[in-house]
């Protein structure tokens, strides 16, 4: 039953603080909801305009009106369902070729995009610094598209984390080398920094190597690209040589 004190922590959980005091968060509806069958994440309850189609999660399923799934949805438009997921611990994975590694990422559309362009391309697990956005972020779950689910996110301290992996670090920077001529090692981080400042000179130095995508058009007044825009142009170009 969808009472006030729920439809009340259900709205808080837009808030970093209170998706941690609840250790909950929401995904919106019945395509990314799916997503979650088959993945470590447990759903506590789902509140549905049409729960039968989601009979196959087996969790707890509320039949609601669409006036109150307008209550808890954070979407101006809200889908068919809201699934309250309980958040679960993370553990580092070990032994991966590639990872990605973000800096100070903000924007919650950016980091969904590259978590669900690691999905694509088979990258297991994404390291963020801890003021990089939050993963549970409403915005960020719905721009995922479900890929959150396959993919490892962990939040650390990015110098720490980098002076103990062994792998080659490497960096994205408007000055670097040319990306479609640079041999990628077997084994590597990809270093991704904040939108506005790129990576910070603590991260920067533990770096081996720069890579940049380079201009091809004639106008040089064109700003450069969104992080998730050229995460997608990188990773194009290292799995097209494997």
């Amino acid at each position: 039953m969808l009472t006030a004190h729920k439809i009340k922590v259900f709205q808080s959980l837009d808030k970093k603080k209170f998706r941690q005091k609840y250790n909950l968060f929401l995904v919106e509806g019945n395509k990314i909801i799916s997503e979650l069958k088959n993945s470590s994440y447990k759903i506590k309850e789902i509140y549905s305009t049409q729960p039968s189609e989601l009979s196959f999660l087996n969790a707890e399923s509320h039949l609601i009106t669409e006036r109150d799934l307008k209550k808890i949805s954070f979407l101006q438009t809200p889908k068919d369902s809201v699934a309250v997921v309980e958040m679960p611990k993370t553990e580092l994975l070990s032994q991966q070729n590639i990872q990605i590694i973000l800096d100070g990422i903000q924007d919650p559309g950016n980091l969904g995009t590259i978590i669900r362009l690691c999905d694509w391309f088979g990258i297991e697990q994404v390291i963020c610094s801890q003021d990089t956005v939050d993963l549970y972020n409403p915005k960020v779950i719905q721009s995922t598209k479900g890929s959150f689910a396959r993919v490892n996110v962990i939040y650390t301290d990015l110098e720490e984390f980098l002076n103990q992996d062994k792998a080659v670090n490497i960096g994205t920077d408007m000055i670097g080398e040319n990306i479609y001529q640079f041999d990628f090692p077997e084994k590597f981080n990809l270093i991704l920094g904040n939108e506005g400042n790129g990576m910070r000179p603590n991260v920067e130095k533990l770096v081996s190597k720069n890579i940049t995508i380079p201009r091809f058009g004639k106008n040089k007044s064109t700003e450069s690209l969104n992080v998730s825009m050229a995460t997608g142009i990188i990773l194009g170009q290292i799995f097209s040589k494997m």
